[in-house]
């Protein structure tokens, strides 16, 4: 055989062993790859915390758990559709767990009141868990007790923990809401200071 064709044969096994290569780095990324979906009031403030911790892919802001399909975000607004205000996270779970990303969740809004986070009023608020499997169910119901049993809120627990059925992405100008509207008033008064607390509480959890 000539020494072209030893070439040819030669170039074609790097090219595939590279394949290959490239083939196992994205079927291990998604291997860890995993969804949870959020609801713990307005999803401006929730978005905003969750864009700062490590382990979190992507996050989109937009609506789950009611009955109307492609809801906007004024007929969630009006209290009518039956969704909640939900951020769904894709995260790489060999870098957070779902048990470290609940315990933000728990931290950064207020989990006790019913249909309701600060002067913001409605089931379209509601403090929210939609899971996307049994052992995330199982997960974020034994965070839920211990805890109730640790007694850190004045009141129970109130949190909805749901199977996840469908989400519905909000219109663009919702999505990266904090990072492009800073110097809004509802930014620098609300969601500054929820950042404030995630960064003194969960230093270990930062973006680097």
């Amino acid at each position: 055989m000539s020494s072209v064709f030893f070439k040819i044969l030669g170039i074609n096994f790097l090219f595939f062993n590279s394949f290959l290569t490239a083939q196992n780095k994205i079927f291990m990324n998604t291997l860890h790859q995993e969804k949870i979906t959020l609801g713990g009031g307005c999803y401006w403030c929730t978005e905003a915390v969750y864009q700062q911790v490590k382990g979190v892919l992507n996050i989109e802001s937009g609506f789950s758990g009611g009955h109307v399909k492609n809801p906007s975000y004024r007929e969630v607004c009006s209290g009518n559709t039956g969704h909640a205000e939900v951020i769904q996270i894709t995260f790489d779970n060999s870098q957070i767990s779902l048990t470290e990303l609940l315990r933000v969740f728990f931290s950064v809004h207020d989990p006790t009141t019913l249909n309701r986070q600060g002067d913001d009023i409605g089931t379209q608020y509601r403090s929210v868990i939609f899971y996307h499997s049994d052992i995330q169910k199982k997960t974020a119901q034994n965070v839920i007790d211990k805890l109730n049993k640790s007694h850190i809120y004045a009141h129970p627990i109130v949190t909805e923990v749901v199977p996840f059925m469908v989400f519905y992405k909000a219109e663009a100008n919702h999505q990266n809401y904090y990072r492009n509207n800073t110097q809004e008033p509802y930014c620098r008064l609300v969601i500054q200071p929820k950042l404030q607390k995630f960064e003194k509480l969960f230093n270990d959890l930062q973006k680097k």
